[in-house]
């Protein structure tokens, strides 16, 4: 069973397992229009566990001096029924992702039924 350890804003991280709480949606951007050997990296994530609670991530990946771009981690746990999406903008905001990862991860949820 794999188990990860995730960095969260202004609290401790904490440390699930992958079975546990599946990865529900994701967004990605790799910026690699840049000199060779740097590139930025924005990913957001959304894990939810079965009784609701739900874990939003961003990890910016930035080896570029080029942009100037540093490493950066933030992360939410929601009670569940919180604003996923949401939490998401303000996430990948906090972390200083691009719309277009942020976008891609709403995009990602799983579709809401209408009846």
């Amino acid at each position: 069973m794999t188990h990860r350890t995730i960095t969260l804003t202004h609290r401790a991280p904490v440390s699930i397992s992958d079975a546990t709480w599946p990865l529900i949606a994701e967004g990605r951007y790799a910026r690699d229009d840049l000199p060779e050997l740097e590139y930025d990296t924005h990913t957001v994530r959304v894990r939810q566990h079965a009784d609701g609670r739900a874990i939003v991530y961003a990890i910016l990946v930035g080896a570029t001096s080029w942009t100037g771009t540093e490493d950066a981690r933030t992360g939410e746990l929601l009670a569940p029924g919180a604003d996923i999406v949401g939490c998401i903008r303000r996430v990948g905001s906090d972390c200083g992702l691009n719309e277009q990862a942020i976008s891609a991860c709403i995009a990602d949820l799983p579709a809401e039924e209408l009846l």
